[in-house]
């Protein structure tokens, strides 16, 4: 018999990005697992590729789709070959994003563009283009996924804490707007995660010492893995959390512990 978490989400269509590799990728395969049909998006379409492979060969099914969120039309084009290749978007997980760690007064505008165009405006950008799929089937799940350095400020990243900070406030206004037509949006926040983005932010020193002295602050003592991220997005997506919006969740290892 098939264990029941593996048709949770049987017949819904998952639009994952940032799916290429990290928590995007963990996260697409935890879905796929549950029964979701994903759409891995990212703008690193090898990447994709490998992680629509890895769904495969475990038994999933799954398409690795390019996108670039920091343009809607781009965005627009995903989620229509998307409808055209598995169906209508029900699930929309806002994972894709970049971070540099720099103290604020040395960054550049050139910097702040690119950190607001992936982390605010893309995720915008998502949203609006699943909406009407969503709206007309009167239902759906959207997860974004913000930071504990929305919650609690970081050293070097002003402006991605200030992008992250943007998702919670969107998230639980759009939760409020769709309630009506049966959408759930929720946002999880992970503290530092084993990631390769994690690992190219510390080459750095000044970046190697913000992210020693958080990991030193983690009552569990370590990063998080991007399994247990994955976890807590299948949670949001599924049936469990039907009556569930507007939540923010920190998987951090209680660096943040907000009431």
């Amino acid at each position: 018999m098939v264990p029941d978490v593996m048709i949770k989400l049987a017949g819904q269509i998952a639009f994952v990005t940032g799916a290429a590799s990290g928590i995007g990728r963990a996260i697409a395969c935890r879905l796929a697992a549950d029964g979701a049909r994903v759409a891995v998006a990212d703008l690193n379409i090898a990447g994709a590729r490998d992680t629509e492979q890895q769904i495969r060969a475990a038994g999933g099914e799954a398409v690795a789709v390019p996108v670039d969120i920091t343009q809607f039309d781009a965005v627009r084009a995903a989620v229509d070959r998307t409808r055209a290749t598995l169906g209508p978007v029900s699930i929309l997980v806002n994972n894709a994003g970049w971070d540099y760690i720099e103290p604020f007064m040395q960054n550049t505008p050139e910097l702040w563009d690119k950190l607001i165009a992936i982390n605010l405006r893309g995720p915008i950008h998502c949203c609006r283009a699943v909406l009407d799929d969503m709206v007309a089937a009167a239902g759906g799940k959207i997860v974004c996924i913000s930071s504990d350095a929305a919650r609690a400020g970081s050293s070097g990243e002003a402006v991605y804490a200030a992008c992250k900070g943007g998702i919670i406030s969107f998230s639980k206004t759009l939760a409020r707007e769709l309630a009506r037509y049966k959408i759930n949006v929720n946002v999880v926040c992970p503290g530092i995660t084993d990631t390769a983005l994690i690992k190219a932010v510390t080459e750095p020193e000044y970046g190697k010492k913000v992210i020693d002295a958080v990991v030193r602050t983690i009552p569990f003592r370590r990063m998080a893995q991007p399994e247990e991220i994955a976890a807590a997005v299948a949670f949001f997506v599924s049936p469990d959390a039907d009556f569930i919006t507007g939540q923010v969740l920190s998987v951090s290892g209680g660096l943040t512990m907000a009431g």
